[in-house]
């Protein structure tokens, strides 16, 4: 193990040129049966204006360029932390200059990846208030959806709350978190505008709203907890509500990025990423899932 680290340890600095105080450590791989290929490399790109895909194949981490440094959006899997690294360098940009980092929510395909990236940056982590105990406890809390079925991860601390429609900013920069629980209990959603030239579009950068559970939980509740649809109802609607020319989710197939990828390169006078629909369709679609699950734990 510790030699693959090493090995790791030294592609990171090669692939970005940066000194030893700057290059990233990661954690030991998680295990899964798909991890494999969620973490599958992938070349990054740019969106649109100063936004950029840094993540996997499975799994969407991402890089917004400001004028004072770099805010980077989830961190996927601890193995997926130096190919995110790898790929920040491959566009031109330092990984020392990330200096926000922020979270949909708090599983180990989305978070695992944050303690090494904030080891190697020193950058400030910003969570929901829900999250932030998660990330600091280094695992999902009891009254998370899949408590029972996803593992731990790498604690990450200190964590700095922002509160629901706070704004956080980094020189020309502001990201708003739009509280969004259902998934998870501290889910986030985060937004921001991003320019070409005077063309300015809204993007939103979406949580997970799919109604998914470990054996036994019920979004209806029990009398182990109290139900949580109505909470996630109104986090599919505030999605649906907000100003949003361009949708990116934490898996990049859930609104086919790789996809729209491949018909930019194709037709380059287009960018299919722009769809003003896109989260009004994403919302119809979690609000379809969430439903049948109701439906049926009614039935039962």
């Amino acid at each position: 193990m510790r030699l693959v680290v090493v090995l790791l340890f030294d592609l990171v600095v090669l692939a970005s040129g940066a000194s030893a105080e700057t290059v990233l450590t990661p954690d030991p791989p998680a295990r899964c049966a798909n991890c494999a290929a969620l973490n599958k490399p992938h070349e990054p790109y740019k969106v649109y204006g100063n936004t950029y895909y840094v993540g996997v194949a499975g799994l969407s981490s991402i890089l917004i360029v400001s004028d004072k440094g770099l805010i980077l959006l989830d961190g996927d899997l601890t193995q997926s932390a130096p190919l995110i690294a790898a790929n920040i360098a491959k566009l031109g940009f330092r990984l020392s200059d990330v200096k926000v980092i922020g979270n949909s929510h708090t599983h180990f395909d989305h978070a695992g990846g944050l303690a090494a990236l904030q080891r190697a940056t020193g950058a400030e982590v910003v969570a929901s208030a829900e999250s932030a105990k998660a990330l600091e406890h280094g695992g999902p809390m009891p009254d998370d959806p899949q408590y029972k079925s996803h593992g731990s991860f790498p604690a990450v601390a200190p964590v700095r709350v922002v509160k629901d429609g706070e704004t956080v900013r980094l020189g020309n920069v502001a990201i708003t978190a739009h509280y969004t629980p259902g998934h998870t209990p501290g889910g986030t959603t985060w937004t921001w505008k991003s320019c070409e030239g005077k063309r300015c579009l809204d993007v939103v950068y979406a949580d997970s709203l799919n109604a998914v559970s470990s054996a036994g939980f019920r979004f209806t509740g029990d009398a182990d907890h109290p139900s949580i649809v109505g909470e996630f109802r109104r986090s599919i609607s505030t999605v649906a509500d907000l100003p949003c020319d361009i949708l990116l989710t934490p898996h990049p197939g859930f609104t086919g990025l790789d996809r729209k990828l491949a018909e930019r390169k194709a037709h380059p006078e287009t960018n299919p990423f722009i769809d003003p629909d896109a989260c009004r369709v994403y919302a119809a679609r979690a609000t379809e899932g969430l439903e049948k699950r109701v439906a049926e734990e009614t039935a039962q």
